[in-house]
């Protein structure tokens, strides 16, 4: 007797799609037609819109080190790689294994994302950018930007992919990790030392594809980002 497959088990497989063409058609479209005058109005969207997509990038990969992106290991594990690597070359890998000890060890010592010995937003997110930046990851984003030099100018690639990029990561930063985990850490965040936004899916989705509801995941990681919201607990410590 064979296993039939539900479509909803494709539903975080689709969602991973959209995002991923949503990040890559938007990034093509902007390099090739949107405007480079500082006072149009859509070019701010349109690096806003970019960096909110670089933000859905990553969570995208973050789900597939859950496993929850799609059933089937390979598929949900190269997925993922791919949501990683395009982000800015990110090693899936090394992000999966940092990630176990963050949940394993949340806001101490031995978590790569925390920061022991500053509460200072900036600090913390110099740490956490050199604690995810290698040398070879720089070398391949400097190789693809002259490559891409060839098609577009050094103005359209840093509003539209390289300010983006950076806009994207400090976003996940600080709602993703600095507010959630950041001090003081009192008896009521448990164990997980997880804060979490008010109930407002609406902000929490703008914010960061509802993981302002931290202490949820941390609770609950096998839920996936699309469905945090399902799992909101009024009762949790809010931020």
């Amino acid at each position: 007797m064979t296993n039939k497959r539900s479509p909803a088990d494709n539903v975080g497989v689709w969602i991973a799609l959209l995002i991923y063409s949503l990040w890559l058609g938007h990034l093509v479209f902007a390099l090739a037609y949107a405007t480079l005058e500082w006072r149009s109005f859509w070019l701010w969207v349109h690096i806003f819109v970019q960096g909110y997509l670089f933000t859905g990038l990553f969570i995208t990969g973050h789900d597939a080190m859950h496993g929850t992106v799609c059933k089937n290991r390979r598929l949900n594990d190269f997925i993922g790689w791919v949501s990683t690597l395009s982000f800015a070359f990110l090693s899936y890998s090394i992000l999966r294994k940092n990630h176990y000890l963050h949940h394993q060890f949340p806001a101490s010592e031995k978590d790569p994302d925390f920061h022991p010995h500053s509460n200072n937003v900036l600090f913390w997110w110099v740490r956490f950018m050199k604690h995810y930046t290698t040398w070879w990851q720089l070398v391949l984003m400097a190789v693809t930007f002259n490559i891409l030099l060839i098609w577009f100018s050094v103005p359209q690639l840093l509003l539209f992919w390289v300010v983006p990029a950076f806009l994207g990561t400090f976003q996940l930063f600080v709602f993703g990790t600095y507010i959630p985990h950041r001090r003081p850490h009192t008896e009521q965040m448990g164990i997980h030392r997880a804060r979490t936004l008010p109930k407002n899916h609406w902000i929490a989705m703008l914010t960061c594809y509802f993981f302002g509801y931290h202490r949820e995941h941390h609770i609950r990681p096998t839920i996936p980002w699309w469905k945090l919201y399902s799992a909101k607990d009024p009762g949790f410590p809010i931020v």
